[in-house]
């Protein structure tokens, strides 16, 4: 007994928007202990809408859809689903009240398209929608198979879902467990060796381990099926805690952490600042840092030293050492981190200088090659190179760039702390 999601509409097939709704309703499946295994999307089409809802009854019990509910002559899903079924439409008066009164609160009249809206199966009870014109409905045109139909509009469907789709699937014995998830993420270490090291794992029944990569990092997603949160959360903790302690330093966080929040916490946990200095990513680490909430307490600024000029006369770089090494270089990097920190009074300081191209590069400094350097408390300075080039695009290399420096500070606070 699973649910499937299918979502309609030709917008969504060309690109034209992002498909939200799937990402909601999986999780909010999840979070009430349904399985679903399909998703599904299709474009504004009768016959393949039909070929869909053809295979999806034949294998799921609970069909959900999103979008084709609107009054335009390509919004078929309503009367597409009932032809599948055979099942004649009914014009409910309620339906027509409620769009005239939406229409009424803004200044305007309904229109005659919006007659089409109110039309659903025979048989069919009326998901109402508080917020458009859209209804959906909630049918059962044969034993063991619930359709329920909502708008595109994901603030519409959210609030249809939560409001009315989520009390009656618990009203028909749905959401007595659920599915929690917890997500590790790790940096430095790649898919396939984490892997190796936590293979073991992958067998488990309850929770289940599954790993994830993403823009230079890696997850893994411990999942466990259970009455309740706290049931759940107590079956993934032992597996979450070994897992940590086979990656280390490597793990940086949970669900929702990134590296700019976790080194936020190591900085205000041991009561220290950061500023930071930056020529090729232009002002990105920066801007990872002040997406925190609350980063003001330990990032006192940055300086985007971009022309070499200002290397010079706000950081202090060493003019003899600038001509001779270059900007891109060991050097440059650790005056550039010990420069923001001085100027800006701060406990530690980062750098980053580097080659993001797409031109620029030369054959021993090619595109790719970036230096990071880090000053200490103790007015120790270090750099640290790293070789992207194999990434090509600018933009990637900008961000990784960032993302290491942080990874950098953060492996260096969490040794320091637990010493």
């Amino acid at each position: 007994m699973s649910a499937e999601i299918i979502c309609v509409g030709t917008e969504i097939l060309l690109g034209d928007i992002l498909n939200t709704n799937c990402q909601y309703l999986a999780r909010q499946l999840a979070s009430l202990g349904i399985p679903h295994y399909y998703q599904t999307v299709v474009g504004d089409n009768p016959s393949r809408l039909q070929q869909v809802v053809d295979i999806a009854s034949r294998r799921s019990s609970i069909l959900i859809f999103t979008g084709g509910l609107g009054p335009t002559p390509d919004d078929l899903t309503t009367e597409t689903i009932a032809s599948f079924f055979n099942t004649p439409l009914e014009e409910k008066t309620e339906i027509i009240e409620d769009i005239k009164a939406k229409f009424a609160q803004r200044g305007r009249k309904m229109t005659p398209s919006n007659y089409k809206q109110a039309l659903v199966p025979k048989g069919a009870k009326i998901l109402p929608n508080p917020l458009g014109t859209a209804p959906g409905m909630i049918w059962q045109p044969k034993p063991n198979l619930t359709i329920l139909t909502f708008p595109g509009v994901p603030i519409e469907m959210q609030k249809m879902w939560s409001e009315t789709a989520v009390p009656f699937l618990k009203s028909q014995g749905w959401g007595q467990a659920i599915i929690y998830s917890r997500m590790l993420r790790f940096r430095g270490i790649g898919e396939s060796t984490l892997a190796e090291k936590v293979t073991h794992l992958f067998d488990l029944a309850n929770p289940t381990v599954a790993p994830y990569a993403s823009k230079g990092e890696v997850r893994l997603r411990i999942s466990a099926r259970a009455k309740s949160e706290a049931e759940a959360i107590a079956l993934i903790e032992p597996v979450a805690q070994e897992i940590q302690a086979i990656a280390g330093l490597d793990y940086f966080g949970s669900d929702d952490d990134t590296l700019a929040s976790v080194v936020g916490r190591e900085l205000q946990q041991a009561g220290e600042t950061l500023a930071v200095a930056e020529s090729c990513t232009g002002g990105g680490l920066g801007e990872m840092l002040t997406s925190i909430p609350g980063s003001s307490a330990y990032f006192l600024g940055g300086i985007i030293a971009y022309a070499n000029q200002v290397k010079l006369s706000l950081l202090e770089v060493n003019a003899r050492d600038l001509e001779q090494q270059g900007a891109v270089s060991n050097i440059v990097a650790e005056q550039m981190a010990l420069g923001a920190k001085k100027l800006l009074g701060s406990s530690w300081g980062l750098s980053i200088t580097g080659i993001a191209g797409p031109g620029g590069g030369t054959e021993t400094k090619p595109v790719g090659l970036v230096y990071i350097g880090l000053a200490t408390p103790d007015e120790k300075s270090a750099s640290f190179a790293y070789r992207f080039g194999s990434i090509k695009a600018r933009s990637l290399i900008r961000y990784y760039s960032a993302c290491n420096a942080l990874d950098l500070l953060r492996r260096k606070l969490q040794v320091r702390a637990n010493q």
